[in-house]
Parts: C-alpha cells; sequence; structure tokens
C-alpha cells in the first residue's frame, strides 16, 4: 500500500487527492490517510493540502516498500556501526541470498586493512549478502562482479565514465567514487556465504574528510536518487549472478575498464609492502606485478 501511494504521489504533476488514491486502490479514505500518516513519521516530506497531497521533490529515503519483490529480503536502517556486522550475523542465520542491509549513515564503517571508511549522510552504503556455489578460492570474483555491475550501471544510465582500480574501488578521473569490501565463510572448500559491502559517494561531500574523492552529485551537477541507484544495481547483479556463465568469464569483461593494469603500483598488505608494474590480472583475481 505505501509502495502504490509513493507512486501515486511521485506521478501526481501537483496534487493527488485521497478520495482519488482511494478510489483507485479500493480502500477507504481512512485508509490513505492513516498510510500517509506513517509514511510521514518514516521521514517523506508529504504535506497535506484542501485539494490533496504532494511529496517533496529531492526525497530520498531508503525503506524495504520502495523495492518492490525484495521487501522481504531488505533491511534498512537510520543509522548502525556497520551494515557488514549485520549482514554477516543474518548470513550466519541463514538468510537467502541477495539479502542486503542498508543504512543512512554508519559509525564504524571500515575499508581495506581495517581503515575507517567515512559514511555521511547522503551516501549510500550498503552490505549484500551472496551465496555462490563457488570454491573459496575464487571468492573474489564476485567483488570483480559488483565493480563491473557498478561501471556498466554507472556508463550505460548516468554518463558517468567510471573505471576500476584492482582490487576493489570504482575512480573517475582518478578521484574515487566507491569502495568495496568483502567478506566469506566457507565449509571444507566451498563457500557458504560471500558478503560485499559497498559504500558509494552519492549526494555526499566525501572531499571533507577524504581527499581525492569525489561524489556522482558533483559530477551530475545534480542530487541524484539513492533508490534508483540501488534498485539499478540489485537487478543487474543478480541477473549476472543468476547467469550460470556470469561468473566464468568476469576477469576477462573486467579488464576493459580496468585502470591500473600497465601502470606503476604499489601494493600495501598486512605483511608487506611491494611495487612494480602491474601487468595482468588472473582467474582467481589476483594481481600479476612485473618486479
Amino acid at each position: 500500500m505505501k509502495r502504490r501511494i509513493l507512486q501515486f504521489l511521485r506521478e501526481a504533476p501537483d496534487v493527488i487527492s485521497g478520495a482519488e488514491m482511494s478510489a483507485r486502490l479500493g480502500v477507504s479514505r481512512v485508509t490513505i490517510w492513516k498510510h500517509v500518516r506513517s509514511l510521514q513519521e518514516t521521514g517523506y516530506a508529504i504535506t497535506a493540502t484542501p485539494k490533496g497531497y504532494r511529496l517533496a521533490e529531492g526525497t530520498d529515503l531508503l525503506h524495504p516498500w520502495e523495492f518492490p519483490g525484495r521487501e522481504d529480503r531488505l533491511h534498512c536502517f537510520d543509522e548502525v556501526a556497520s551494515t557488514m556486522a549485520i549482514a554477516r550475523d543474518l548470513a550466519r542465520e541463514g538468510c537467502p541470498a541477495f539479502t542486503v542491509v542498508t543504512a543512512d549513515r554508519q559509525t564504524g564503517g571500515r575499508g581495506r586493512l581495517g581503515r575507517a571508511w567515512h559514511s555521511p549522510p547522503g551516501g549510500l552504503y550498503f552490505t549484500v549478502v551472496l551465496r555462490p556455489n563457488l570454491p573459496a578460492v575464487f571468492s573474489s570474483l564476485t567483488t570483480f562482479a559488483a565493480g563491473l555491475t557498478w561501471v556498466r550501471l554507472l556508463r550505460e544510465a548516468y554518463g558517468v565514465h567510471a573505471g576500476l582500480k584492482w582490487p576493489n574501488d570504482l575512480l573517475v578521473q582518478e578521484r574515487k567514487l566507491s569502495g568495496m569490501l568483502s567478506e566469506m565463510e566457507a565449509r571444507g572448500e566451498m563457500l557458504t556465504f560471500v558478503n560485499i559491502g559497498i559504500g558509494l559517494n552519492v549526494n555526499n561531500a566525501p572531499g571533507r574528510q577524504t581527499p581525492g574523492a569525489v561524489a556522482l552529485a558533483e559530477l551530475a551537477g545534480r542530487p541524484l536518487s539513492r533508490r534508483d541507484l540501488l534498485a539499478g544495481f540489485l537487478d543487474r547483479f543478480e541477473r549476472c549472478m543468476a547467469d550460470p556463465q556470469g561468473l566464468a568469464d568476469i576477469i576477462a569483461r573486467w579488464k576493459p575498464f580496468a585502470v591500473t593494469l600497465n601502470r606503476p603500483v604499489k601494493i600495501v598488505t598486512t605483511r608487506e609492502t611491494v611495487t612494480g608494474i602491474a601487468r595482468d590480472v588472473d582467474e582467481t583475481g589476483a594481481l600479476l606485478l612485473e618486479r
């Protein structure tokens, strides 16, 4: 009901009356009023006028009912320490594949090597649970697939010429747009789940805390809908993971968008720092250096 009411409000050129919505939905005007009040309480800027209801432009909230067909797999929060931690618990409890945890803000977001990931309001922060039938050694292929999905979505639907930095970043003109972090658990040689945490700069201003970063709103010159971005990504990514050949050639399809290859790089791990020329990525996703 909430989803349909929001659809009517977004499609209305100005206002839409409670009487019209009640007639189209086959419910009473009181029922419409109660659902509108509920939407207002969850943050939607809906105003009531003598002629009907109006939804303010720029309302960009993430709630399960905003994602038809995914309502029972979305867990949306205003603020959490880390979406990755919540998704890990859900995965261990047996949640289905493509369960998603989102948050408007994270107080303990993190990136590679335990680095802090600043998560101010306006960005898109979420973790998706995957259950691929893969040996654990190939778990990183899921992250390559997620990165490729983002690049193609941004280029094709938003005109943003993003590139892929090995192993898990999206860049635009050498400026960081997004980062990803994956966790996996296995039973024997096979994966039980892989969780991919993603932070995408959308309508936030990352440069204040992260020099060298950029947000989509800055590139587009206008605010963008986080809901549309997340829905577009999940639809494309789920189709990719459902394709029997989806990961078989993922590295070959990832390489044309890579900005890392044939360049001097410095690889920092918890054990060592290695420098060289990035020459290739092997079938497991490992970077091959010429030293």
